[in-house]
């Protein structure tokens, strides 16, 4: 059972975000009409410190923060991959999202469907990417939720039964308001409070086990002989998978449309760029988790079986006094808040602009818009809720496994259509459906473990990035043969004036800004 020292610093941080929230709209208030844009994307008028704020709580979910000490726990050194991959997403964002956002502000696209809509003119190819973003993005947010159920249910704060499902809709309930209500401002707000309260206490239990421990050669010395010994080093077995999960990683992280919507927040590419060269901040954080995972090892902490991702929630329980450990169980929860949130809102998003608009309702004006946006937001959350209590916790972990495969097969659309508009629209769309199929073919096979053997020798990879090089090879073999019979392209309405662009939308039905 929890302490009450431990329940009420928990309930104070929760009470403070909530409080956020509700001052949501004072943030770079605007007085435009309602508007996709306005609510979506805060009217792009997030400044470096806020993108910064809001773009790291967005990537560094709070599952994140349980599941990298989880693997370290349970695995050992192949856990730490999670660090040079979100090394390796600074420079790829800080030339991508700038990039986007100039062509998505000069054009008025919100989404990056959009920008695949008026790159190649395919309707087709936007509605997959689209549709794609969204089915990998359900899972994720579902995976938010079983993150504060494992924190909360190691710190003793979630009771059992019909009262632990009610504390957790009640935390939802929260969010789902303010999100309905402010949008991306919302979450935004409640960044800046996960910041502080993750950084601060994370600094207080690392501290706590160092000095518990003697220092960081007795943590892993404790740990090697825990494990084994070897597996807190990497075999040469296992480099390859190693460094191509970093980088299948990284490459598909940028294409989340959580992570796009808050790119797209920024007020201009400059704020991008710098908020990518102070990212790395925020992987030192994790890398700080990972070593957390460690730490339990070495203290002897006994995870559930099945459970390691409590290793670091118990160890947090059994070091620090009561206060200081509802902290930690606070800015957690929190941090699975932000993610959630932005994460609904670029479903709803994506959906509104690229199958409601797209299909349904051409001429819809900007206010049906945000309401059918608001709409979906929370019909997201309800369904990640539903999701958490109906299926179990490995049906959201293998989902989700899947989701990264399948949102990096997006990346020649959209990454590589930035640089060059050569691909033909239905060679991507080839190649988009091959990738599908290799890379859930091969997951599967491997009873969802995305490292997969490629049947000779004893290498293995990730089965995305291999899925992506199948990809890439039919799209650019489709596009020559495609080009040699003549078949025609769409028309690129990104080379062409803004104000011939915005002109010819509504005359196509697509986009209505």
């Amino acid at each position: 059972m929890a302490d009450g020292a431990m329940t009420a610093t928990f309930l104070a941080v929760i009470g403070g975000a909530s409080l956020l929230a509700v001052t949501a709209r004072r943030l770079r208030p605007s007085d435009r009409l309602p508007s996709l844009e306005g609510w979506a994307l805060a009217d792009r008028s997030l400044g470096p410190v806020w993108t910064w704020l809001l773009l790291g709580g967005t990537i560094f979910t709070a599952y994140t923060f349980t599941a990298v000490p989880g693997l370290a726990y349970g695995n050992g050194a192949p856990a730490f991959f999670a660090v040079p991959y979100t090394v390796i997403v600074c420079p790829i964002a800080f030339v991508l999202l700038s990039r986007l956002w100039t062509v998505a502000h000069r054009h008025g696209y919100v989404t990056a469907a959009d920008f695949v809509r008026g790159r190649y003119g395919s309707p087709p190819l936007a509605l997959v990417v689209a549709l794609t973003g969204i089915l990998a993005t359900m899972p994720y947010l579902a995976l938010q939720l079983l993150g504060i159920r494992a924190v909360l249910t190691a710190g003793g704060v979630y009771p059992r039964g019909a009262m632990g499902d009610l504390v957790m809709v009640a935390l939802f309930a929260g969010l789902a308001v303010a999100t309905y209500r402010h949008g991306l401002r919302a979450p935004t707000v409640i960044s800046a409070l996960k910041a502080v309260a993750v950084f601060v206490s994370l600094t207080a239990v690392c501290w706590l086990v160092l000095e518990r421990l003697g220092g960081p050669g007795a943590v892993f010395d404790g740990a090697a002989q825990r494990l084994g010994g070897p597996a807190l080093l990497l075999s040469p077995e296992q480099q390859p998978a190693y460094a191509t999960l970093a980088l299948g990683s990284a490459l598909a992280l940028l294409m989340y449309p959580h992570v796009l919507t808050a790119g797209f927040a920024a007020d201009g590419p400059h704020t991008l760029r710098k908020t990518a060269v102070a990212l790395p901040a925020w992987t030192g954080l994790l890398a700080l988790f990972g070593f957390l995972g460690i730490a339990a090892l070495a203290t002897g902490v006994r995870a559930p079986n099945g459970g390691a991702e409590a290793a670091v929630p118990m160890l947090v329980d059994r070091l620090m006094p009561a206060p200081l450990a509802g902290l930690v169980f606070g800015a957690i929860t929190v941090g699975a808040l932000v993610p959630a949130a932005v994460m609904s809102i670029a479903a709803a998003t994506s959906f509104v602009r690229n199958v409601y608009v797209e299909y349904v309702h051409p001429t819809a004006t900007p206010k049906r818009q945000v309401r059918i946006a608001k709409a979906v937001s929370l019909t997201a959350k309800v369904g990640a809720v539903a999701f958490v209590f109906g299926l179990r916790d490995q049906d959201a972990v293998n989902l989700q496994l899947l989701g990264g495969v399948w949102i990096l097969q997006i990346f020649p659309a959209v990454a590589v259509g930035l640089f060059t508009g050569r691909l033909h629209p239905r060679a991507l769309l080839a190649g988009w459906g091959v990738g599908m199929t290799a890379g859930t073919f091969m997951v599967v096979r491997e009873g969802f473990s995305s490292i997969v053997a490629l049947g000779f020798g004893p290498l293995e990879i990730y089965a995305g990035l291999a899925a992506l090089v199948l990809n890439l090879i039919v799209a650019v073999a489709a596009t020559a043969v495609l080009e040699r019979l003549g078949v025609p392209r769409g028309i690129d309405l990104t080379d062409l004036p803004p104000r011939l662009t915005v002109r010819r939308r509504p005359e196509t039905g697509a986009n209505n800004p």
